[in-house]
């Protein structure tokens, strides 16, 4: 829970947000680049402190697990927040999103589908696409697993 409000101070406003997006270049193809530069600085600086911790902690992690890392909120991207509404939705714990009415909400609920749903659009690898789908619901998927977990110490 530190870790959300942490993360959560460090997002009230675009301005605050310094995503790695020169490193973020040299994991992501150019079509996944195209859905990355189009996020959020906030989830994209979310999804690169995700990737790196995941790298520093597991050196030999794929090159699919890592984009996917960083790509993992890009579903957010399909509607942009006001700060208020950033800061309510993300006091909302995920489990519960999907019975709340409210837009932004059901954008957060949706969000690994949607982010699915861009980055085959934009012609991503497979398994990023299948990584990125499953981040919140990794079932029998060890990688995504993976991901799930350094999510949420995030």
């Amino acid at each position: 829970m530190l870790g959300k409000l942490k993360r959560l101070a460090r997002s009230i406003t675009p301005h605050q947000a310094n995503p790695e997006d020169n490193w973020a270049s040299t994991l992501l193809t150019r079509e996944e680049f195209s859905v990355y530069i189009q996020m959020d600085p906030r989830d994209r600086e979310h999804g690169t402190r995700v990737a790196r911790t995941l790298q520093a902690d597991h050196p030999a992690a794929d090159p699919e697990l890592l984009a996917a890392a960083v790509l993992h909120d890009c579903g957010k991207s399909v509607r942009p927040y006001s700060v208020l509404e950033r800061v309510l939705v993300g006091l909302v714990p995920y489990r519960f999103s999907e019975h709340i009415p409210a837009e932004g909400v059901k954008v957060r609920f949706a969000h690994p589908e949607l982010g699915a749903e861009m980055l085959l659009q934009a012609g991503a690898r497979t398994a990023v696409i299948e990584l990125v789908r499953l981040h919140h619901h990794p079932e029998s998927n060890p990688r995504a697993a993976l991901l799930y977990q350094y999510d949420h110490l995030e």
